[in-house]
């Protein structure tokens, strides 16, 4: 009696397996949107057939692969990498990296940052400091990671009034997008950042503070849209929103993954503190200069 063994489908067509069960596609889903036929992704997934350079480029896009993700699956396949990985100091991306500096510039006098895909810090502006007061040095030394900064017991932790709510809101986040682009070293942050939250001791309420469950948050300070982030500082506490922006159509591996966290005040009072630490920065810099 002979027992037939089926061939290991390849790299590619195991992969591209992986990447539409997390995804939760069905192969007519995922066929519909590249454009192909089930019948044909059927084969290919199978390896039974071989997919040219730009189908496994439309798969790639239909799944919602990242830049990086969608080189790997063409190495997978056996084709070079589309997109090119330039350093961060590269003569390529000069005029975009200018311009995100000029966006942290302009955003003065609210705090803004520029971001890796894993929270490293890129660049800041000046008001930037507003964050790290107080925050231990091993916290600032570089590569600083902006989430850890966020959560850490010696970081802004200690300084977050509603750091429950808060805290969840960047864990949640983080472990979404491990989910749909899985990354070791993402989880593993995730799971780093969950600890700070697990032993955080209750926060103590304020006379506006509200109703929370021991870290001054309620229903009534979610602004319909957003969980702001209330921060204590030695001028007073601030509440701020956050707005994320990134290189949609990027085509550079380094650019695609980077983000830029806007902070904005979520009221008048904020808004005003923020202004007179950005003018007494501005006055202290005219002060120490040349005088004529």
């Amino acid at each position: 009696m002979t027992t037939t063994v089926s061939p290991e489908p390849p790299p590619f067509a195991r992969e591209m397996r992986r990447r539409r069960a997390l995804r939760r596609m069905s192969q007519l889903e995922l066929a519909t949107l590249a454009g192909t036929t089930q019948r044909h992704l059927s084969f290919i997934e199978s390896g039974r057939s071989t997919p040219g350079r730009a189908m496994v480029v439309r798969l790639a896009e239909s799944l919602g692969l990242t830049l990086r993700e969608r080189n790997s699956l063409l190495l997978s396949a056996g084709y070079a990498p589309l997109y090119a990985e330039s350093a961060r100091d590269a003569e390529s991306i000069r005029p975009a990296m200018e311009a995100l500096r000029s966006i942290l510039t302009g955003h003065l006098p609210y705090p803004a940052v520029v971001a890796g895909p894993r929270g490293e810090l890129v660049l800041a502006n000046a008001a930037f400091d507003v964050l790290t007061e107080g925050a231990a040095a091993h916290l600032l030394a570089p590569p600083v990671n902006v989430l850890r900064l966020a959560l850490h017991p010696e970081g802004m932790g200690p300084r977050v009034v509603n750091l429950s709510a808060w805290g969840r809101h960047i864990t949640e986040s983080l472990r979404t997008r491990a989910s749909a682009h899985p990354d070791p070293e993402l989880e593993a942050l995730a799971e780093e950042l969950d600890g700070y939250l697990a032993t955080a001791a209750p926060r103590p309420e304020t006379a506006h503070s509200g109703s929370g469950p021991g870290d001054g948050s309620s229903p009534a300070e979610h602004l319909g849209f957003a969980v702001p982030l209330r921060l204590r500082t030695s001028a007073g506490e601030l509440r701020l929103l956050t707005t994320l922006t990134s290189f949609a159509t990027a085509v550079d591996v380094t650019l695609a993954e980077l983000h830029l966290e806007a902070f904005l005040p979520a009221d008048a009072a904020s808004a005003e503190l923020l202004k007179r630490r950005e003018d007494a920065r501005v006055d202290a810099r005219a002060g120490a200069g040349p005088r004529h």
